[in-house]
């Protein structure tokens, strides 16, 4: 397929989407190959992506606006646009300019040129969104028609979203672009590297699966470096995350929690010194506010006990605000009896001020020194791991500096838990704070199966899954 771009007349259209930076790349690549690009944006896109930019990138001049005076040279531009050209690609596609497609709304210089393509020339989308608004049903119906009259579906991949959430929606890079580029102009039936389907033929029956094929040519990849195992070790990874959810049709169609009640914990508690000040530590909830937020969408009933966080309740959960450890035991017993799932997220204190002080305590009275004696807090996990019925399931979490695996299994059994998850403070992708996780699970069947670095809504759909499994 080498040159075969030479000379060909190319449309790349662009739609208002964070992933509008890689069709600067595409724009660039097809320059580069020997193509004449001629760019079209929607008004949107200039949000994302300048007109100066792509007009030296392209070496034509850039339309946006249907009526600018720039692009009026006789006739209907849009019409004489969409014959003189080889193929059309539109990277990334929005769902608001899916919709349109569908619909034939042509209220764009960019949709306009898309509708007026004559049917022998190819028109491909690579859609790009986030994973809810991607599998919302309207998009796929709309996504679903445009595939049934022709118009070649790139499919979105898997990954980390600008929303910071984890799923499909992804512009593919810039090489899963050009192969489907080269191979509709060239007509040939070979299969994309990378994908199950033919261009044009992505399955969006709720039985998609990837294949072990699939799986053992992705990591048949050569390494070479440290960097380059870091990065396999990201892919796979999300590899994983895409198994997992195909193999339950769908983030947003799960059910499998149906029926079930879930109790989860997050966050830090605070234990006061006097009205001031206090004791607390650097849990920021997010990897509780996370499995809360999937298990809902799985189907379960969720209660979400959780400590001072800044974080928005996800939507449809039960949210029950505590401050203390006391308070955290207190509000976790109540509900305890009615869950069939605990998860200990939270980071509870461990101690707590004897006698914490009304009002504030002066540094005039008490001088340079401040002693405070603390106590134990009651410990939540080993409560639970006491009480539980049979039909109950306690999930702890482990955060260790040393020896986590080993401390890991220690806490497992000390607090008779179901299963435990062990990260660790000292990892650049664990622990507190951030939005990655690097865990490792460990079953009361002592099993023990660790994760690469995945983002905690990624390491929440594992753990659910895990659970859910035994």
């Amino acid at each position: 397929m080498e040159n075969m771009l030479k000379g060909k007349n190319i449309i790349v259209g662009i739609t208002g989407s964070i992933a509008a930076y890689k069709s600067q790349l595409l724009v660039r690549e097809l320059v580069k190959e020997g193509a004449n690009v001629n760019v079209i944006i929607t008004p949107s896109a200039e949000k994302f992506v300048t007109r100066l930019t792509l007009e030296n990138l392209s070496r034509n001049p850039v339309i946006v606006e249907m009526f600018s005076e720039s692009v009026q040279s006789g006739g209907a531009w849009h019409i004489h646009k969409s014959h003189e050209c080889n193929l059309m690609i539109i990277a990334p596609c929005s769902a608001t300019t899916l919709g349109k497609l569908a619909n034939g709304i042509c209220d764009t210089s960019l949709v306009a040129v898309a509708t007026a393509l004559p049917n022998e020339i190819p028109l491909l989308i690579a859609p790009a969104m986030d994973s809810t608004m991607w599998l919302n049903p309207a998009t796929q119906k709309n996504v679903k028609f445009l595939d049934e009259i022709g118009v070649v579906i790139i499919p979105p991949e898997e990954g980390d979203l600008s929303s910071g959430f984890t799923g499909p929606g992804r512009l593919p890079e810039l090489n899963v672009l050009m192969d489907y580029i080269k191979i509709v102009l060239s007509e040939k039936k070979a299969r994309i590297p990378g994908y199950t389907k033919k261009p044009g033929k992505f399955d969006f029956s709720q039985n998609a699966k990837i294949t072990d094929e699939d799986i053992e040519n992705a990591v048949e990849k050569p390494l070479l470096s440290i960097d380059e195992r870091i990065e396999n070790d990201k892919w796979n990874a999300e590899l994983e995350l895409t198994k997992m959810k195909q193999d339950f049709s769908g983030i947003s169609k799960v059910d499998f929690l149906k029926g079930k009640t879930i109790l989860i914990s997050a966050g830090p508690t605070i234990e006061k010194i006097d009205d001031v000040r206090f004791i607390s530590n650097f849990s920021s909830g997010k990897m509780g506010f996370a499995l809360a937020k999937i298990a809902h969408e799985l189907g379960a009933d969720v209660i979400l006990v959780s400590g001072p966080v800044s974080i928005q309740t996800p939507e449809g959960i039960k949210r029950i605000d505590v401050e203390s450890a006391d308070e955290m035991y207190d509000s976790i017993m109540n509900e305890f009896y009615k869950c069939d799932i605990a998860i200990m997220a939270a980071a509870v204190a461990d101690y707590t001020p004897i006698n914490p002080y009304k009002g504030k305590l002066k540094k005039t009275v008490v001088g340079e020194k401040l002693t405070v004696e603390l106590q134990s807090t009651n410990d939540i996990l080993s409560t639970l791991g006491t009480d539980k019925r049979e039909d109950q399931t306690v999930v702890g979490f482990a955060l260790e500096s040393i020896d986590e695996i080993e401390n890991g299994w220690k806490k497992m059994k000390a607090k008779n838990c179901d299963m435990m998850v062990v990260n660790t403070i000292n990892k650049p992708k664990s622990g507190f704070r951030g939005d990655e996780n690097t865990i490792t699970i460990l079953k009361k069947d002592g099993t023990q199966e660790s994760f690469p670095p995945m983002s905690k809504t990624a390491c929440s759909l594992v753990i659910l899954k895990r659970i859910i499994e035994d």
